[in-house]
């Protein structure tokens, strides 16, 4: 068992990314449904996003995973150069204008080019465009190339260094090990199993659409959502302890329902939804493997 002292967390550990579907808001809820002895499990999070369960518990043993490629790039380059990171921010902080977001954001209309870029450039640009774009929304269109427009806000906190610095300590002590993985969901957890738990926080069953999923060309189907719900029995089965976020709709309850697991309403504020009529209030659902 952890001591004392190893356990301690940094309130600075926090999301850097504002992201649909993003966990915040019901960590209290969540945390209730966390397994006896988590401390002790080895943490898997293969939809990882911005990453609010995550850095609200700090795991020392973690494998985290998103389909998002920049996305990861953000996480690494946290942990292995966060002060050019931060110099970077510090420049789009200075620089902040809607031709300046344009230009940044038209950056991957070149692949060739983008694909040059350094990594720093990269995941600043990410952050950056984040920040200030409209609704804090993360959107691709069908070529995977970012579309959302402009914000305009006034003064947005693009570089929050406190906290880039934190998570930067963080990945980088000597008794935290934590595997970054860019990959689909299931080779993310392929290892877990007894003494390991894993959290699921897939992009959102929308069978009226209004629910954000368009992080990635392709979206998230009901297709996926089925493979999904065999991940979560197949991993149940090997002895992982398992917990599902999504919508509370008919679908995913009969994905869920006759296994045996628990499923736990819960009430959710959305902010961020493709349509304005999908935000407020929402009906949600945790599925849970053990009793």
């Amino acid at each position: 068992m952890p001591t004392k002292a190893a356990l301690k967390k940094d309130p600075l550990v926090k999301p850097y990314l504002k992201w649909a579907g993003g966990k915040r808001q019901l960590l209290d809820e969540i945390t209730k449904h966390l397994p006896e002895g988590f401390e002790t499990l080895r943490y898997y999070e293969p939809f990882v996003g911005a990453g609010a369960l995550f850095f609200h518990c700090q795991p020392h043993q973690a494998v985290i995973n998103d389909n998002n490629e920049q996305l990861i790039l953000t996480y690494k380059t946290i942990r292995s150069d966060v002060d050019q990171l931060i110099r970077t921010l510090r420049k789009h902080q200075k620089n902040n204008s809607e031709e300046y977001y344009y230009k940044l954001r038209g950056q991957d209309r070149d692949s060739i080019k983008f694909a040059e870029m350094p990594d720093v450039q990269k995941s600043a640009r990410l952050i950056y465009l984040n920040k200030t774009c409209y609704n804090g929304l993360y959107r691709v269109n069908s070529k995977g190339l970012f579309n959302v427009p402009y914000g305009k806000y006034t003064n947005p906190s693009i570089c929050d260094e406190a906290v880039l610095q934190a998570i930067h300590r963080y990945l980088n002590q000597e008794n935290v090990n934590i595997d970054i993985l860019t990959g689909d969901f299931e080779d993310a957890v392929e290892k877990a199993g007894k003494g390991s738990f894993i959290y699921f926080d897939p992009p959102y069953h929308s069978p009226d659409k209004t629910n954000f999923t368009g992080y990635l060309a392709g979206g998230f189907g009901e297709d996926k959502q089925s493979r999904l719900r065999d991940v979560f029995v197949a991993r149940s089965k090997k002895g992982a302890k398992c917990l599902l976020s999504n919508s509370d709709t008919p679908f995913i309850r009969s994905l869920y329902s006759d296994d045996g697991f628990e499923i736990i309403e819960v009430k959710a504020k959305r902010f961020i939804n493709s349509d304005s009529t999908g935000r407020g209030e929402v009906g949600e659902v945790l599925v849970k493997s053990w009793k």
